[in-house]
């Protein structure tokens, strides 16, 4: 891995899930095996049960739209970008969200409307300059990372935030996802449970780190994105190739060695297994246990375009309290409308 200046890295991370309004409160709980799957409060399931969530009981339940979003979101977003705030002088940030894909329940301006709330939240804390917005889905807080990871090499910033929110529980969306058959209950084990969350990753190259005196906690080692025509919801078969491309894409740019973590965004439905499954068998001899992956959506529901960045705080987590499988970790998720987006991350001995 490297060890320039040149190289790209994660130098703090913010989190806010139904298990923990922090970073390292979130990791905490799903290393704990917490899970915060409750009943909802009055949605009813077409098996007339309770639908099965995660909620953020923080934020008032009246909000909805992309008012809930942003309030979800502001929290990571400054927790994000604590080292920032703390030099003590204004150092402009190139800020990319990801929020969910259009869907019954959140139109086609939503991802605008939030980022253009959540910029007049951040502003008075940091200088923004840069960036956007995009509706990716379950790959958009990697694919908000992979565009950061560009922008940096490239030189078009010196720092970025790259983030994802999502949030599942307005109505419209639930009732939407039971006549997809996609909700977990006791009459469909294959469903997932629908939740709400907000990651933020803060990157800059590893020489402004120095410069500013803030120390590194992950490389950004690699990062992949490619698209997968057999999609979910469709009459036709897939058989992984969206996974495997993003893969290999990955593996071509990274180091020999095997990965030691894999996290992602599989959250019980059969599809997501699939594809994996499909994708490890045609990228042989690159991991450690193939099998030995992680799925937080068991403990945290499914939080959408929010899961990437907060894969990423996992592993700042476990490499900073000193339980890290090994230095090389996976994070990857897969959108409904095709997109496959993957990331490798090194730990911080790859950065000294």
């Amino acid at each position: 891995m490297m060890a320039g200046g040149s190289a790209i890295v994660v130098v703090s991370v913010g989190a806010r899930t139904p298990l923990g309004f922090s970073a390292a409160a979130s990791a905490a709980a799903v290393r704990a095996g917490i899970s915060g799957i409750q009943n909802h409060p009055y949605m009813i399931d077409r098996f007339g049960e309770p639908m099965k969530v995660t909620r953020d009981v923080g934020i008032d339940a009246a909000l909805n739209g992309p008012d809930r979003a942003a309030a979800i979101a502001t929290a990571p977003a400054l927790e994000a970008l604590t080292p920032l705030r703390s030099i003590g002088h204004s150092v402009p940030v190139a800020m990319i969200v990801s929020t969910g894909e259009p869907r019954p329940g959140q139109n086609d301006d939503f991802a605008a409307r939030m980022y253009t709330q959540l910029r007049a939240r951040l502003s008075q804390d940091v200088a923004l300059a840069g960036g956007g917005s995009n509706a990716g889905g379950h790959a958009g807080g990697i694919l908000a990372i992979h565009h950061a990871y560009r922008m940096l090499k490239d030189d078009r910033a010196k720092f970025c935030l790259a983030g994802g929110v999502d949030t599942h529980l307005e109505p419209e969306t639930l009732e939407w996802l039971d006549q997809h058959e996609q909700l977990h209950s006791d009459e469909n084990t294959y469903g997932f449970c629908p939740g709400e969350g907000a990651g933020f990753c803060l990157m800059t190259k590893l020489q402004t780190a120095r410069d500013f005196g803030i120390k590194p906690l992950l490389e950004v080692v690699c990062t992949a994105v490619a698209s997968e025509e057999n999609r979910i919801k469709t009459q036709t078969v897939c058989l992984g190739d969206g996974l495997t491309t993003a893969f290999r894409l990955l593996f071509d740019d990274a180091p020999n060695d095997p990965v030691d973590r894999i996290i992602c965004d599989m959250n019980g439905e059969r599809y997501r297994a699939n594809e994996y499954g499909f994708a490890v068998l045609r990228n042989p001899g690159r991991f450690k246990d193939a099998a030995d992956f992680e799925t937080p959506a068991d403990c945290w529901g499914d939080v959408g375009a929010a899961s990437g960045p907060l894969f990423v705080s996992l592993v700042t987590e476990a490499e900073a309290r000193g339980y890290s499988k090994g230095p090389l970790s996976l994070i990857w998720a897969s959108s409904e409308n095709g997109t496959r987006a993957a990331v490798l991350l090194g730990g911080p001995r790859s950065t000294r």
